[in-house]
């Protein structure tokens, strides 16, 4: 019988050391052959010769000595040898090894017929079991070489070779290792109980497998291989399952999935097909119950490791829902821990067990009560989840229950529960919070159980009717039901109004069909009127489909109600909010949610957005909803936009539907589409129609102006035809359209129909075919027409001038009115006059902003003439004398000079616009001279609002034309805006400031307070119109930020939330720019705040966003200082209160704590205030968040000077406060003594004495004035023999005395001085008590 092999940790264990005396009969290597010495033909026969005997003995001959030794050596030079001899060798041993395993099998037969003489068999057996151990320890041992020898040679090569095609016998190690651990996986599922003689096999045996195998996990490379890892998942399945090796495997796994992170999936794959294989869970749940164990503060610690046991669970979950479910008691304590990782982990592990392990409907009615219970255990887990503090684990539990209702896990009755806490999550902090929020709602509407159509008004009237219908079905069923006034058993609902267990699948399998149908045909049941609905079946059923509508109805007024909350995610800064809010509301728009189309609309301003892939949304949203349809259909949808969108829309609308244009999206046909809207070549068309077609015309023409040209006649026709008397905004748009004439359209128009357009646009102007609210738009549009048109429009704007002025100033009346309203007299107008003086100072004024811009775009046109010539003269397309002429120009200056000749004509024509009438009659002049008179006459204006406003923009025009002009009207200008009536005047004269400031800056920087002021108007359109116009004056650089900040500060707190909104918005862009102004800034904001009458809340609300505005430690650290130095000089409570909040309010780094400690001599006198110590407390805290072991001991310190300093105060003023009280009372006994003294002076010689004796007061009095503290003062009201007036005041201060006497327990030990100092107090005060009562005997007597 041959010695017996025991598996050796490492492979040089196996031969025999000579020194130690060998013991017991073990196999061993007695020759060990160095291959390293044989040439490579030799090797290669040497290891021919083993492969030959190998294959030629008994499958067991490798536990012959010669075989083995020789076997050894080649194993141990495995990586030295040749890639054939590598393959002949592995090949052998796997093949011999592949054999063995079947004829255990035949062992058995043999051992149950020889029974009765076991040595034959039992020899064998161990041969057997010798040979398998050899066979494995040899094949894992050049697994184990080859490994890692690839590991650390170049993978590259040996994948690139492989891909080639090989001979049949040549190397590919990544099949062969398959192979190989594939065998050993298969030899663990034979009989090797009999090989054993036990159940388990040799521990040695399945250590070294185990030990082996989990090592190779270690290596990623090594598992991307599909064979290689279904083996060692095999192989460790049945050592830890079939060979009870549980425990140390699941020390194995676990130290795995904490070192490595891409093993966990694997190791999930192990352990479910070690349960699936064996039907046997020890491992999972043995895994399972050593993570519930573990203490969760260690997962705060290891997060790595945290995050790949969470993975774990859910991958395990996922392959085991039943089991888990079984076990998930152990996990759950977890939930209380610190690691939101692991929190992550349990809750994705919930959703996949509710998803998952509750769908076998088989087994008893108890077993199946107990699964429910357990699956309505685990949604409210997940819904309590929902608030969790952790907005990492808030995420993930909303998008747990997207996956569930994506399942159609989520009951009906569940359903409505779910959107209300997807609703409220909208409005969380944190923005992954609010994104799975989003992404959860689209996935409820997407899943919805009611039907493709969620409009309320359907669900309600559906609703109605199966309510009525229920109500018929309900008395027959009552009677049969209800004995004595209580329900059976069998009703659906119960107490709580819930539906049973019994009846929810049936709700749940009957409603989707019967409720779509039944909404299918809401339109026509409510057109009809009629009764009758559709019969559903018995009460049950009809009860059932009265609850779903009823669910149904909550889902979309739960939907509906978050309108308001989706519009402002869509000015939510970050992008990804506005992104999914986009998506909901299309989803929302899909299935009919009220609300959102008009939402939709609100987005169109976010195409201005500088982000682009909020742009992209948007692009895409508007292509999707209105530009993906019919030619006819997309044209219908966008003029739609075009008449029912405002000015800020409009300018939206413009954008995007120029760059759809430009892209090709907006097809040529539906272009065609929108003209024959415009032609009223399509049934049924309005005017309102017609005009919203051409809109969106002359909005695509900004991008390619060609599209207007083919119909020119069908713009003047219908545009200023009878249409425009039925849409009178139709004449305003055709005058945009004839703007957006290409130049050659423009010149064919004037060519063929001049005089005609020139002549509607007159009458336009002048005439009185519009009503007043609409003449005011048209006639603007027209004369910019009129000035783009025409060659030469001064001459026809004069005209249009004349004849406005002639229609309000002609007659015999038309100068003494002239002169009246000049010379402020108290006069009485018309409305017609009105209206007409309106209109004409309109048009005066727009004539000369048009002259001003035609001015400006003549001097363009010859500086473009002058540049084209000299770009052809640099070309050397002139002749040499040209070139000299200029070369001699240019020497004297005369190239400088023509440019400062034309800067001089184009000076003195703006000039002459308004100012000419100085010097010669000029016609605008005349009219800036009128109107500066008109507007001084308060009485008249007061009189006519209509005419202030109109009189008031004419004359902010022509002051930002003429600079003189101007600067004689601006206090005008600023008298009438802060004191006129009208808020609307006010609001036009605050937007002209700023025009004014940006033409003449040095003009109005004297005014900069009074346009400050505008802020503080009690009009809500004039303040947020000064916002906007500081705004933009101020991120322009137009205007330094000066001291007047605070007024813009103010309105972060304002009542309107547009205006909030809009100065959070200044301020927010202001600290992008430069170096952040803001941080300059807060110091002087906080001065002037704290003189303000600002509510506390206000104040905290603006200085806490201010202060996060500023990013940088290093501002955040000198703004410590800052602030620590304003506390000097300042004795205000309420200042020190203001200045320590906005301390607690900064970022703390490691210098900013060391300068507030150091800074403590400027603020030291403020901290008796509790509400300035709750601050510093708080700055303490973050502090000791953040610091470092020497910090923190520095901040402690600093913590019990605060604290000392603190009662000190506190001590020191109840003593002045205590001291004071004294004073008060010992002057009121003096007066009393006096008093009795003066009036039996006479009678009594001896109270005389008495009287005389009490005035020694005086001197210990301001003794203890001086020395005095809580404690001693509290002793003082011991007496109670007193006069009235001294128990008086002592009854009054009782209260005090005795909170001192508190305060004094808590304070620092007195010092000897003071102590002595009392006791003189109290003896001087017992002997005046004693002189007071005996004073007060006499006289009574």
């Amino acid at each position: 019988m041959a010695p017996l092999f025991v598996f050796p940790q490492k492979l040089q264990a196996l031969e025999k050391d000579d020194e130690e005396e060998y013991q017991g009969n073990r196999l061993f290597v007695q020759n060990a052959i160095d291959i390293a010495r044989f040439r490579p033909s030799e090797l290669e026969e040497f290891v021919k010769g083993v492969s030959f005997d190998l294959s030629d003995k008994e499958l067991y001959c490798i536990e012959e000595q010669d075989v083995f030794d020789r076997v050894y050596s080649l194993v141990r030079g495995f990586s030295s040898l040749a890639p054939s001899c590598k393959f002949i060798l592995a090949e052998s041993l796997r093949s011999n090894l592949s054999v063995l395993l079947p004829n255990v099998d035949s062992l058995v037969r043999v051992s149950q017929v020889q029974d009765d003489d076991e040595t034959p068999t039992l020899d064998r057996v161990t041969s057997y079991r010798n040979a398998f151990k050899i066979y494995s320890f040899f094949l894992l041992h050049i697994i184990l070489t080859e490994e890692s020898n690839t590991g650390s040679s170049n993978n590259a090569k040996v994948i690139a070779s492989s891909r080639k095609k090989q001979p049949v016998n040549s190397w590919n190690w990544e099949s062969q290792r398959g192979r190989m651990l594939n065998l050993i996986a298969n030899s663990l599922e034979i009989n090797l109980s009999l090989l054993f003689g036990s159940a388990d096999p040799d521990e040695n045996y399945l250590s070294f497998i185990v030990k082996n195998t989990f090592s190779m996990f270690e290596k990623a490379t090594l598992l991307k291989d599909s064979e290689t890892k279904d083996a060692l998942c095999h192989i460790i399945g049945a050592c830890a399952t079939k060979y009870h090796y549980t425990e140390q495997s699941s020390a194995s796994i676990m130290h795995l999935l904490h070192k490595y992170d891409f093993v966990v999936t694997h190791m999930a794959d192990a352990v479910a097909f070690a349960e699936k294989k064996y039907a046997d869970g020890t491992l999972a749940c043995s895994l399972i119950r050593e993570i519930g164990r573990t203490n969760p503060k260690s997962y705060v610690k290891d997060t790595a490791g945290a995050e790949n046991i969470g993975r774990f669970l859910v991958e395990l979950a996922d392959r085991l829902p039943k089991l888990v479910s079984t076990n998930i008691g152990l996990l759950i304590p977890h939930f209380g821990g610190e690691s939101y990782k692991i929190r992550n982990a349990l809750v994705g592990v919930l959703g996949k067990l509710v998803a998952k392990a509750f769908k076998d409907v088989e087994g008893e009615v108890s077993a199946k009560s107990i699964r429910l219970q357990t699956k309505q255990a685990m949604l409210e887990i997940l819904l309590e989840r929902c608030r969790d503090v952790s907005a990492y684990t808030r995420s993930r539990v909303l998008q747990v229950w997207a996956e569930l209702c994506e399942e159609h896990s989520v009951s009906i009755g569940l359903w409505n529960e779910v959107a209300s806490v997807a609703a409220g999550r909208l409005e969380d902090k944190s923005a992954i919070v609010r994104k799975s929020a989003l992404n959860l709602l689209i996935m409820m509407l997407q899943h919805n159980p009611f039907g493709p159509q969620l409009r309320i008004a359907s669900f309600q009237a559906t609703l109605e009717q199966y309510k009525k219908k229920l109500n018929e079905l309900e008395p027959v069923k009552l009677t049969e039901g209800m004995t004595d006034g209580v329900p059976s058993d069998n009703d659906s609902i119960n107490g709580e109004g819930e539906v049973d267990n019994g009846n929810a699948e049936e709700v749940t399998n009957y409603q989707p069909e019967s409720l779509t149908d039944s909404l299918a045909h809401t339109e026509q049941e409510i057109a009809s009127q009629d009764s009758s609905v559709p019969d559903v079946g018995n009460v049950e059923q009809t009860r059932a489909l009265v609850a779903s509508l009823e669910a149904g109805l909550k889902f979309s007024e739960c939907i509906a109600a978050t309108m308001p909350t989706l519009l402002q995610l869509m000015a939510s800064s970050s992008a990804t909010d506005v992104e999914n809010t986009i998506l909901l509301l299309m989803r929302c728009r899909q299935f009919q949610i009220d609300g959102a189309e008009a939402c939709l609309r609100k987005m169109l301003p976010l195409v201005f957005s500088q982000d682009k892939s909020i742009y992209e949304a948007v692009e895409n949203a508007f292509v999707t909803i209105y530009i993906r349809k019919s030619p006819v259909e997309t044209a219908k949808n966008l003029l739609n936009l075009a008449i029912d969108s405002n000015v800020g829309d409009q300018a939206a609308l413009e954008f995007i539907v120029g760059a759809l244009v430009s892209k090709g999206d907006i097809s040529s046909i539906a272009i065609s589409a929108l003209w024959d809207f415009f032609c009223f070549n399509v049934n049924g068309t309005t005017a309102e129609q017609c005009r919203g077609a051409l809109a969106i015309i002359c909005m695509a023409a900004k991008s390619s102006s060609a599209i207007l040209g083919s119909h020119l006649q069908d713009i003047i026709d219908i545009g200023f035809g009878r249409w425009a008397k039925v849409d009178p905004l139709l004449a305003r748009t055709a005058c945009i359209a004839i703007q957006r004439l290409s130049n050659e359209d423009k010149k064919k128009l004037v060519l063929s129909n001049g005089s005609r357009i020139f002549g509607i646009l007159e009458s336009l102007i002048t005439g009185f075919g519009l009503p007043d609210n609409i003449w005011y738009a048209a006639a603007d549009k027209a004369i910019d027409a009129l000035y783009i048109l025409h060659p030469t429009p001064e001459t026809l704007a004069a005209d249009l001038v004349k004849k406005s002025l002639s229609s309000v100033f002609d007659g015999t009346r038309g100068d003494a009115l002239q002169n009246d309203i000049a010379s402020g007299n108290s006069i009485v107008l018309s409305s017609i006059q009105v209206v007409k003086l309106s209109r004409y100072l309109f048009v005066a004024s727009h004539v000369a902003m048009n002259q001003l811009a035609y001015i400006e775009s003549c001097v363009r046109k010859i500086q473009k003439q002058k540049g084209n010539k000299g770009k052809v003269d640099s070309e050397g397309t002139e002749n040499a004398e040209t070139q000299k002429d200029n070369g001699i120009n240019a020497e004297l200056g005369l190239v400088a000079s023509e440019d400062a000749v034309l800067d001089t004509l184009a000076e003195r024509a703006e000039k002459e616009i308004v100012s000419g009438s100085y010097s010669e009659k000029n016609l605008i002049g005349e009219c800036a001279l009128f109107l500066s008179k008109l507007c001084r006459n308060f009485v008249l204006m007061q009189k006519y609002p209509i005419l202030q406003a109109s009189a008031m923009l004419a004359l902010c025009r022509f002051m930002i034309i003429d600079a003189k002009f101007c600067d004689e009207n601006l206090q005008l200008l600023f008298t009438v805006v802060e004191n006129a009536p009208s808020e609307i005047v006010r609001s036009n004269c605050t937007i002209a400031l700023g025009d004014l400031a940006v033409r003449f800056p040095n003009l109005l920087e004297p005014w900069t307070e009074n346009m400050y002021a505008r802020l503080k108007d009690p009009s809500v359109s004039v303040r947020k119109n000064a916002v906007l116009v500081l705004s933009h004056l101020i991120l322009n650089d137009m205007m330094k930020v000066k001291g007047y900040i605070n007024e813009m500060a103010v309105r972060v707190e304002d009542k309107d939330e547009r205006i909030s909104n809009l100065a959070k918005l200044f301020f927010h862009e202001l600290s992008k720019k430069g170096s952040n102004p803001i941080y300059n800034l807060l110091p002087d904001i906080l001065g002037k705040l704290s003189t303000q009458d600002l509510q506390k809340v206000s104040f905290c609300n603006i200085m806490q966003f201010l202060i996060g505005s500023i990013k940088k430690d290093k501002q955040m650290e000198s703004l410590v200082e800052k602030l620590c130095n304003r506390f000097s000089g300042v004795t205000d409570v309420l200042q020190w209160e203001n200045i320590s909040y906005c301390l607690s309010q900064l970022s703390f780094t490691e210098k900013g704590v060391k300068k507030l400690i150091e800074s403590f001599k400027t603020y030291e006198h403020a901290l008796s205030e509790d509400s300035v110590m709750d601050h510093f407390r708080n700055i303490i805290n973050k502090g000791k968040k953040f610091a470092k072991p020497e910090l923190k001991v520095c901040i402690e310190e600093f913590e019990e000077k605060l604290n000392k300093f603190h009662m000190e105060k506190k001590e020191q003023e109840v003593t002045a406060r205590n001291a004071e009280i004294h004073r008060q009372k010992v002057g009121n006994m003096e007066g009393f003594v006096m008093a009795g003294n003066n009036g039996e002076e006479s009678a009594e010689s001896d109270i005389a004495e008495g009287v005389s004796d009490s005035e020694v007061i005086n001197t210990p009095v301001e003794a203890q004035t001086e020395s005095s503290n809580d404690e001693s003062t509290s002793k003082l009201v011991e007496p109670e023999e007193s006069s009235g007036a001294c128990s008086e005041v002592t009854e009054q201060e009782e209260e005090t005395e005795i909170q001192s006497q508190r305060d004094n327990k808590k304070g620092a030990s007195r010092s000897r001085v003071k102590k002595s100092n009392m006791k003189d107090v109290k003896v001087t005060l017992s002997a005046t008590t004693q002189k007071v009562t005996r004073l007060r005997k006499k006289v009574e007597e």
